[in-house]
């Protein structure tokens, strides 16, 4: 009796455990957020079956790009997915069903700078999930002279005005107060005295 009271209670709680956990494994995990285009960016258009309609786009610097019958489109801030939208209600117009593509062929508006008392100073061409510590190593280290408890990161908000974010490269190594490598964004400066 007592065994069969244990087989019963086993088998309610594997059966509550995995649905659980099938429940838990359906739910769509949280997205990343979509790449936005930026000013430098090399986008690859296509229209599917009209070949003089493809080719890269260069964003210009102040955001917009010009595609054939589309006229001036403003790409600025907007995901792939937004612009490849906008183009096919533009192209609508003058092809029926338009199928559009938008990709990035080149990522050159997503730059961060490293000044300062690093190996390789310069303007670096990154992903949108770089950190500062993976922009310290791209530069190619901090030299022996570096003062590294004082780096800042500056930030231009969109307003214009300009922020600086401490960075305290000791601490971050040793595990601590790791928030402070936040990732960078497009046009962030980081400073090595």
């Amino acid at each position: 009796m007592r065994l069969r009271f244990l087989q019963c209670s086993c088998g309610i709680v594997l059966t509550f455990a995995l649905s659980n956990a099938l429940a838990q494994a359906s739910r769509p995990a949280p997205a990343e957020a979509a790449y936005t285009v930026k000013p430098g960016d090399v986008l690859a258009i296509a229209v599917w079956k009209e070949p003089e309609l493809q080719g890269p786009v260069l964003v210009r610097p102040d955001g917009a790009f010009s595609f054939p019958l589309a006229g001036q489109m403003d790409a600025r801030g907007k995901t792939l997915q937004e612009l490849q939208q906008q183009l096919t209600e533009r192209l609508r117009k003058y092809i029926s069903d338009p199928v559009v593509t938008v990709s990035v062929q080149e990522i050159k508006g997503n730059k961060v700078y490293v000044i300062g008392q690093v190996n390789k100073p310069g303007d670096f061409v990154v992903n949108p999930r770089v950190d500062v510590m993976q922009a310290l190593s791209m530069a190619g280290g901090t030299t022996p002279y570096a003062a590294l408890g004082d780096i800042m990161i500056l930030r231009r908000a969109d307003g214009g005005e300009q922020q600086a974010i401490p960075f305290r490269y000791p601490e971050v190594i040793r595990g601590r107060h790791l928030a402070q490598n936040i990732t960078l964004q497009a046009g962030d400066v980081v400073v090595v005295p």
